[in-house]
């Protein structure tokens, strides 16, 4: 098992240890450290930013919204970064929800998987660098013959030779159309929350993409990355404190990351089985009763999402993942205690070689 340091995207302001963090991450055997967006700060630029602090690691974004630039513009992003990293970036996208597509960007939400495919095609045609970038989709069309268009649009091929033409794309998926179509046009599929209960559909969905034909990878080298809150605690005080929190993290995507009717995240935990859940945590959120929310919460959700105990439970929970298909764990950790603790348990579950970087 792998680990990356999810260092997300920043609430009211942005982290002020993560230059500590990811140095203790570099130092603890990491694989990577991975940057996120809502409608806030950017993935992107904190990457530039502390790409330098960690020579070890794989940079990854999880995820950049595709809504929130071009597929140009996010090819040039992608190219820049594995330029400036030595080839060590990873592109992760997500379509997000209407509420932040429509209402954020001002874009239309409609077929996202459509949408996703002809961008996540046209940032390939870009770091390829074979001809001018042309698509003929109707979502993302290039050159653009739309209304007020000057007709005088010309397909163009990239300045910079990209450093690698095949850079890594993961994207980021929830429901079994999505996570198929990872499985045919990625190299890897994201998580948002993992559940080991759905871990036998996590691969028929995507064994169905994998199948597809022209599908770019098989699953021996296809990544599964999962987000998942691991933490190490030392007393049942400290477990109980650490479950609270996600408790509240949670009654908010649940109750507040999409509309009453259309939120993707409430949906996952739906096929996890807790609808009577959802239904009251949507609810009391929804009411304003933010407390009564993360109070609706069940200690059995955020087990299933979530390693939270001593040390023999996080080894057993880090080892369930992984024979679960999961390759590399994006865990949130706050502390360099944390981190190096994280980094012990791993590291001793494969003494001869330790922890892979790659």
């Amino acid at each position: 098992m792998k680990l990356g340091l999810q260092l997300g995207y920043w609430g009211a302001a942005p982290p002020a240890d993560a230059p500590a963090l990811i140095a203790a991450a570099n130092d603890a055997g990491f694989s990577a450290v991975s940057t996120a967006e809502s409608w806030g700060s950017d993935a992107f630029t904190p990457l530039a930013w502390w790409g330098a602090l960690a020579p070890d690691l794989r940079l990854t974004t999880s995820v950049v919204q595709l809504a929130a630039r071009t597929p140009a513009a996010c090819a040039m992003h992608a190219l820049t970064l594995d330029h400036l990293s030595g080839g060590r970036f990873t592109l992760g996208l997500g379509v997000s929800g209407p509420q932040v597509v429509e209402g954020w960007y001002g874009q239309p939400f409609e077929k996202p998987l459509a949408r996703t495919r002809e961008y996540v095609r046209i940032v390939r045609d870009v770091l390829a660098r074979a001809e001018p970038v042309r698509n003929e989709g109707p979502h993302l069309p290039l050159p653009y013959q739309g209304p007020g268009s000057t007709g005088l649009g010309k397909p163009l091929r990239s300045i910079t030779h990209p450093l690698r033409a095949d850079l890594p794309i993961w994207l980021g998926a929830e429901g079994p159309r999505n996570v198929a179509l990872a499985g045919e046009i990625a190299d890897g599929w994201i998580a948002v929350f993992h559940s080991l209960r759905l871990a036998g559909l996590y691969e028929e969905w995507l064994g169905e993409g994998l199948a597809r034909p022209g599908a770019r990878r098989t699953r021996a080298d296809f990544e599964v990355v999962a987000n998942c809150q691991v933490t190490v605690t030392e007393s049942d005080d400290e477990r109980r404190a650490a479950v609270e929190f996600l408790k509240h993290v949670q009654a908010h995507y649940i109750g507040g990351m999409g509309a009453r009717d259309v939120n993707f995240h409430a949906n996952l935990f739906r096929r996890m089985g807790f609808d009577a859940a959802v239904d009251e945590i949507t609810a009391r959120f929804r009411a304003g009763d933010r407390a009564g929310a993360a109070g609706a919460v069940p200690d059995e959700l955020v087990d299933e999402i979530a390693v939270i105990g001593d040390e023999a439970h996080v080894r057993a929970g880090i080892a369930a993942r992984e024979a679960a298909g999961v390759s590399m764990l994006l865990v949130g950790c706050r502390t360099v205690e944390q981190i190096e603790a994280l980094g012990r348990i791993v590291g001793s579950a494969s003494p001869a070689t330790g922890l892979s970087r790659n």
